[in-house]
């Protein structure tokens, strides 16, 4: 759908009830005449959200040209699979693409030709190998793994810059080819543009890579600065 405000389309969002992140974050990237339209869902079980579809058609109501689903799932075993067959049911049930940050994060790391892999996550050590598996069961090498060590899942929004940066810096120091992060409660998207300059490698940060492809999966090109090489160049 276009409308008056959004002549370009209107793109759903779909959030977990918790992140205060990803609504924010995502209208930072919006490029001009498009609109964010936002609902939210619950997190829970094996098929990742029992009422992402039951929220999602309320968002249809607004006839968004395509999804984003703002979640990666990383950290559970098998997450990124999971995940990625629960949006294609939803996109069976709704009819427009659905596209979500996991999968977006491992097509960005392709659209930099990037094999070498740093990871930053939210999450303590434990946990960090889920994601380590993940990526790499996605094709690539995980030379580097680090997490901000969050205490619980509504605590990853509450995560300061200063501790963001130095996990960056951290696993920066390995022979990585670009710098992943994970986790879309983690605020990482203002940042992008000054690690990168600072590191001198490309970072994908999930919320940007989600928004991004949903963005060029309907055909709405044009470079965006001011987020990191992936907007400019991509």
């Amino acid at each position: 759908m276009v409308d008056t405000l959004a002549p370009r389309g209107v793109i759903g969002v779909m959030t977990p009830a918790m992140n205060t992140v990803v609504q924010p974050e995502l209208e930072m990237l919006r490029p001009a005449g498009v609109t964010n339209q936002m609902q939210r869902f619950r997190l829970g079980g094996d098929a990742i959200s029992d009422d992402l579809i039951d929220e999602a058609g309320k968002l249809m109501d607004c006839n968004p040209i395509a999804l984003a689903v703002g979640l990666t799932t990383d950290a559970g075993p098998g997450g990124v699979t999971k995940l990625a067959s629960r949006c294609m049911e939803l996109a069976d049930a709704v009819g427009i693409p659905v596209l979500n940050a996991s999968q977006a994060n491992h097509a960005a790391l392709r659209t930099f030709g990037a094999t070498r892999i740093a990871v930053v996550t939210p999450f303590n050590a434990e946990v960090d190998q889920n994601v380590k598996t993940n990526v790499e069961d996605a094709g690539f090498e995980v030379v580097a793994i680090k997490g901000t060590q969050a205490p619980s899942l509504p605590a990853i929004c509450e995560t300061s810059l200063d501790d963001i940066r130095r996990v960056f810096q951290r696993v920066a120091d390995s022979d990585c080819e670009a710098i992943l992060q994970v986790g879309t409660a983690l605020p990482v998207v203002a940042m992008i543009e000054d690690l990168e300059a600072e590191i001198g490698k490309p970072i994908v940060a999930c919320n940007a890579a989600v928004y991004w492809q949903v963005l060029r999966a309907v055909g709405i090109d044009g470079h965006i600065t001011g987020f990191g090489r992936l907007f400019a160049e991509h």
